[in-house]
């Protein structure tokens, strides 16, 4: 139930509550790209990737065609991989763990649907975007996250949020997903140290 808490995170989101954003958005995906156009969606590793499947999915029976599909791991391409783990600069940040990105589409012409599921200073869509483009020239580029923080450094805007959940710089939101996490559900917790 949305507003209980357990172990100082609140839910914010239950499992239902996220299947119907997951939908929402998969519409306004299908509103905003009508015809048949050249779409693909991508999903930035890790729940991205997660989440982009299921939006993917639902958008393919809404309009009753296939379209591309893949993911994209942006550890290489993020402005602080040299920095994590030094000692005073960000030392409680492990590593990211590399996976594989999957693009078995040409993007040259393609509009591409980036999911990720919280955007927040804007970095990791920056980061997504560089790597978007080491493939190829995408006819443009659309953003949907599962929620949106605020708190933005770039000048990143999302075409479509499932939730905006303005937050205080000590709170963090975590997104659990059966597939990674074996529940649905977005939590508010308290950063520590912080």
């Amino acid at each position: 139930m949305p507003g209980s808490s357990r172990e100082g995170e609140r839910v914010l989101l239950t499992a239902d509550q996220m299947g119907r954003t997951i939908i929402r958005i998969a519409h306004e995906i299908i509103e905003k790209n009508p015809g048949p156009p050249a779409l693909a969606v991508v999903g930035i590793h890790t729940r991205g990737a997660f989440l982009g499947a299921r939006i993917h999915k639902i958008v393919c029976e809404l309009a009753t065609s296939e379209f591309p599909t893949g993911n994209l791991d942006i550890s290489f391409y993020r402005d602080d991989v040299a920095a994590r783990g030094a000692v005073g600069v960000i030392p409680h940040t492990p590593q990211p763990v590399v996976r594989d990105t999957n693009l078995p589409f040409a993007i040259d012409g393609v509009t591409i649907v980036l999911v990720d599921d919280v955007l927040y200073t804007g970095r990791t869509i920056r980061a997504a975007i560089d790597a978007l483009f080491d493939f190829g020239r995408p006819a443009a580029v659309q953003l949907a996250v599962l929620v949106d923080r605020g708190h933005r450094e770039l000048p990143i805007r999302p075409d479509y949020v499932g939730k905006n959940l303005p937050t205080a710089l000590d709170e963090r939101i975590n997104v659990r997903l059966v597939e990674s996490d074996g529940v649905d559900e977005v939590l508010l917790a308290r950063r520590e140290g912080v």
